[in-house]
């Protein structure tokens, strides 16, 4: 008699305990995972056959009602649409920028001061038959910079606090991607960076428009890659010149990485850039880049200055042109070498050393035109300042292992970020006035601006698993003291020649 009762008792706990595991079960398998337990109870005999088809017929009716109380979903995607990811970042920023000016002018200083703010948001994914897709909006319509300024009255003369004329949205990526084999892809539209390359060469803000092609094939250790761009460099809005007036830039790039063990690897893709056509003669693009500032320029933004040399358009005209792609063919060589650091302390951690060196082979043709253009622009030099067609890179980084670090990737750049993760990175950047299209290098190290050389360097760390801490810092000489600081940037516009530059920017920024 205990023997009857004990078993009953157990079978009553078991019959429980499978009636509980059934409401508990998620709703997705949740008619296999029970059938597959009540056959298994129904097996060992704690079920009669009658109970385990009651309670399967009791579960299906269960999910039908579930499935019918649920209201339909108002969120309807295309069929086309296989995957789909919002994401994006949220960043807000003081900065401050210091520049000593080299005409000898009063006040031979300029400091600006800014609070700052920069939203990204966008979606992305994989599209059905090996596309995906990307569209992304952000803050600000300069290609250079998604930053807006608190405060910052956008209409001349007014004041209106808060006011929000100056600030907008653009569209920052469009783009589709196809990828029909694993060694061949290609994108078309407003595309994310897709080429190797770092931002002494190329603003890591800019999204180059137009199309890019992709090889890639591993051979045991090696992974070799094959770049190709067309990039369509600016439209002059005149329907009557298409398509002969569009600038385009045009890249060529052959690479590979080459892991050397478990820990290590090494990277290296040099590159040519080449320009079809230069734009037309009313564009900044289609005159002679020449690279110095007018000693006449007035420019408003500097309280009492009038010679910072901030250009009028017909002062552009006249020989002190800054946007001028003229005589650009210029090879890029990036590389980066990779390792772990075994740490007792707190493990193990990435580091890198990294660099680029770019040589432009008409540089010298650049500085004569330059020279011819306007030879009144250059006091005290008798003739064309040749020789300065070279720039390079050269830095070390180290941070927490597990990240992705790269020339515009890590927590420094804001691409990850995981809880009590950190990265340092420091590098010495050098370009010469005639090296590189001053158009596309990066408006923050150093002020867009060529014949400038000077070290950055940069620590982040992340709070959370959406939340980074950023600071960084820059200083930076003049190189060549006959030649201007050619460049046109809007941060610190007609300031030229630059003798020296601070900068010093503290980021929050929110990751999602």
């Amino acid at each position: 008699m205990k023997k009857f009762k004990k078993q009953n008792t157990t079978h009553v706990a078991l019959f429980a305990g499978a009636t509980a595991l059934m409401a508990l079960t998620p709703n997705i398998h949740a008619q296999t995972s029970v059938d597959a337990l009540l056959n298994k109870l129904e097996q060992k005999g704690v079920l009669t056959v009658d109970e385990a088809q009651a309670l399967k017929a009791e579960d299906a009716a269960d999910q039908t009602n579930l499935v019918n109380e649920l209201p339909p979903s108002r969120w309807k995607m295309a069929d086309s649409i296989k995957s789909m990811q919002l994401y994006g970042d949220l960043r807000f920023r003081y900065e401050y920028r210091g520049v000593n000016n080299a005409t000898g002018a009063t006040p031979n200083t300029y400091d600006r001061e800014r609070f700052r703010y920069a939203l990204r948001f966008g979606i992305r994914g994989d599209l059905f038959d090996d596309f995906s897709y990307g569209i992304r909006l952000e803050t600000s319509t300069n290609p250079r910079s998604p930053w807006d300024t608190f405060g910052n009255n956008g209409t001349a003369g007014s004041v209106s606090p808060s006011d929000k004329s100056g600030s907008g949205i653009g569209i920052g990526q469009a783009f589709l991607n196809w990828h029909p084999t694993e060694w061949y892809e290609m994108s078309v539209g407003r595309m994310p960076m897709p080429l190797y390359t770092t931002p002494m060469v190329w603003d890591s803000d800019i999204n180059p428009e137009g199309a890019f092609e992709k090889l890639k094939y591993t051979i045991d250790n090696v992974d070799l890659f094959a770049d190709f761009g067309q990039f369509d460099y600016q439209d002059p809005s005149s329907a009557s010149d298409f398509p002969t007036s569009d600038t385009f830039l045009l890249s060529w790039q052959l690479g590979a990485n080459v892991r050397l063990g478990k820990d290590m690897s090494f990277k290296i893709a040099p590159m040519i850039y080449t320009y079809v056509n230069n734009g037309t003669a009313s564009s900044g693009l289609g005159q002679t880049f020449v690279g110095q500032g007018s000693p006449t320029g007035a420019n408003p933004g500097v309280p009492g200055g009038t010679a910072f040399g901030a250009l009028s358009a017909a002062q552009a005209q006249l020989g002190y042109n800054e946007e001028g792609i003229n005589n650009l063919r210029i090879l890029e060589i990036p590389e980066e070498f990779d390792f772990k650091i075994q740490n007792t302390w707190v493990g193990p951690l990435q580091a890198r050393l990294f660099g680029d060196f770019s040589y432009n082979f008409d540089g010298d043709e650049r500085a004569t035109a330059a020279y011819n253009a306007n030879p009144g622009a250059f006091p005290g030099v008798n003739g064309p300042v040749t020789g300065q067609n070279i720039a390079y890179q050269a830095g070390f980084g180290i941070g927490s292992a597990g990240p992705v670090y790269g020339p515009t990737q890590g927590l420094v750049y804001g691409s990850t970020s995981k809880k009590n993760t950190w990265e340092a990175r420091v590098y010495w950047q050098h370009i010469e006035q005639y090296a590189l299209d001053v158009n596309l290098i990066d408006s923050d190290f150093f002020e867009g601006r060529a014949n400038l050389q000077g070290v950055y360097s940069s620590f982040a760390y992340s709070f959370t698993d959406a939340i980074i801490g950023t600071i960084r810092y820059g200083y930076a000489n003049r190189i060549n003291n006959s030649l201007g600081t050619g460049g046109n940037n809007l941060d610190i516009p007609g300031i030229n020649p630059i003798q020296n530059y601070r900068l010093v920017q503290m980021d929050v920024t929110w990751k999602f």
